[in-house]
């Protein structure tokens, strides 16, 4: 189902539009922006230790101060794996829907976006193989699944909303942090510039696609939606704890590791300053 709100609201018309000129007065050429040292130190953050899936455990109070760099190193590079991973689904997803009946109006923005996403991959992908000679693999998970339904674009949007979002609390945070090397630095920055839009642009879709599928939408179907986005959501955190980190972090027993991080009592808070304001948002939507 496609909403007629993306082609006919006059307020979304004119933010795709102010996102549109905006995309293309902040251009950059990606290959010439960045600066590649032919490696970055050992004995330092490569994640902001907050933002670690074992910052506050049990886990982190067993490590050394070297050991915790080590392991955020393997950390960020299983984050900007994810990056790879979940901005090569969204560039097929969009892909199959720009110039197609009922995507007319935001084709345009989607030019930038498919252009934008597809520089964003290239220049994590590029710090994966640089810096940990390796890009992890995608994390399986049934709730990955998009079910083929009349609502598969609403779920497809919001999909990309929460990746998108979730990815922009670490790009914010790390940005600013001078605990971390100016190349980790850059990266997190020039991404959140442009995620910025992304967000900004997705929440007003998402929006519009949710407020059509109210009106034709059962109870039950509603609830199956909201069940869905929480199983997604549950998923995107839990593909933060990749038993592989650990394993190459030089920890013992990687699986139980993982184990014990998800049922750590640390793991809820960090889930809820994740997910705090797309939580927010969905809540107002009526999504979840």
């Amino acid at each position: 189902m496609v909403s007629e709100l993306i082609n006919t609201d006059k307020r979304f018309l004119e933010i795709l539009d102010r996102l549109t000129n905006k995309s293309i007065d902040d251009y950059y050429n990606p290959y010439r922006l960045f600066e590649w040292p032919e490696r970055l130190p050992e004995d330092m953050w490569w994640m902001t230790p907050e933002l670690t899936a074992t910052y506050g455990t049990s886990v982190a109070e067993r490590l050394t101060e070297q050991q915790l760099h080590t392991l955020s190193k393997f950390e960020s590079i299983n984050f900007y794996s994810l990056n790879v991973h979940g901005i090569r689904e969204l560039l097929i997803e969009v892909t199959r829907r720009i110039h197609t009946r009922g995507f007319e109006t935001p084709s345009e923005f989607f030019h930038h976006f498919i252009g934008e996403e597809n520089e964003h991959m290239w220049f994590f992908a590029e710090f994966c193989l640089r810096y940990g000679k390796k890009i992890y693999r995608q994390p399986a998970g049934a709730s990955a699944e998009i079910p083929k339904s009349e609502v598969e674009s609403l779920l497809v949007f919001v999909r990309i909303l929460i990746f998108e979002e979730l990815v922009d609390h670490f790009n914010s945070r790390m940005a600013l942090d001078d605990r971390l090397h100016e190349t980790i630095r850059a990266i997190n920055r020039i991404h959140h510039q442009d995620e910025s839009r992304h967000i900004a642009f997705g929440r007003e879709l998402v929006t519009a696609l949710f407020t059509d599928v109210k009106r034709t939408s059962t109870e039950q179907e509603l609830a199956d939606i909201a069940d869905y986005v929480r199983r997604y959501m549950t998923y995107s955190i839990e593909s933060l704890f990749n038993p592989h980190v650990y394993r190459d972090a030089g920890l013992a027993d990687p699986l139980a590791v993982r184990e014990e991080l998800l049922a750590s009592p640390a793991r809820v808070a960090y889930e809820q300053s994740i997910f705090r304001k797309t939580s927010k948002f969905l809540e107002k939507t009526g999504i979840i």
